[in-house]
């Protein structure tokens, strides 16, 4: 199994998606405070990335539709180099 930093690739995807979702959440919970409310919209506003249009699977007994979005804020970015350095770290 490939390593990374003594851990597997897969421990590092997990500490990546948690960190981007935690600084998003942190950014939205941010963006109420009024000392903060100069810089946040800033952190808060999401860049589009990349969008596959939704498509429609019918299999007559269940219909899935599927689509997927990349679309980071700057705080979850942060996140993601925060969770980054943890894992190097430990």
């Amino acid at each position: 199994m490939a390593k990374l930093g003594g851990h597997g690739y897969g421990m590092a995807i997990l500490f990546v998606v948690i960190g981007a979702i935690l600084g998003g959440i942190l950014g939205q919970l941010l963006s109420g405070v009024d000392a903060l409310s100069g810089i946040m919209p800033y952190l808060v506003n999401t860049f589009p990335v990349f969008e596959t249009p939704a498509f429609t699977i019918n299999l007559y007994v269940i219909q899935l539709t599927l689509g997927l979005a990349f679309a980071p804020n700057l705080m979850s970015i942060l996140g993601i180099v925060i969770a980054l350095i943890l894992f190097r770290r430990y």
